[in-house]
């Protein structure tokens, strides 16, 4: 499994520059999706949406924010509560991004029939729902 984490990611991120997206990485556009996806996120969720860890992300956002990809807006209820948002800059890269992810898809299962990604999905869902009830 961590084999294939690493190979994809290095994949993705020279599909990213292939494509002429060296704004961000592979990492850094998980976190761009999921914001895409659901408008405005604490760290908290995005950190449970994206499986990185809040100290991880701390950093990469400061670096997103800095590169003007994100920004963080203050919740107006609760001062300590801080909500994360892509920007307009950050919006014009998803065609691009979801054009990568579907060569990515097509990579991953090369010669697989739709049977296959079918079963294939279902069990890498279940093993999410076991570690899930683990609490993690």
């Amino acid at each position: 499994m961590s084999r294939i984490r690493h190979l994809s990611g290095r994949v993705f991120d020279r599909l990213l520059k292939e494509s002429g997206v060296d704004i961000f990485n592979g990492a850094q556009g998980r976190i761009l999706y999921v914001l895409w996806e659901h408008g405005q996120l604490t760290i908290t969720e995005i950190g449970r949406l994206t499986s990185l860890a809040k100290t991880t992300l701390t950093g990469m956002l400061d670096r997103m924010e800095a590169g003007g990809l994100i920004e963080r807006i203050p919740d107006r209820k609760n001062r300590r509560q801080i909500f994360i948002s892509a920007t307009e800059k950050a919006k014009k890269y998803r065609e691009k991004y979801d054009l990568i992810s579907d060569k990515m898809n097509a990579i991953f299962y090369d010669g697989f029939t739709d049977d296959e990604i079918t079963c294939f999905e279902n069990q890498l869902r279940r093993i999410i729902k076991n570690l899930e009830k683990e609490g993690v």
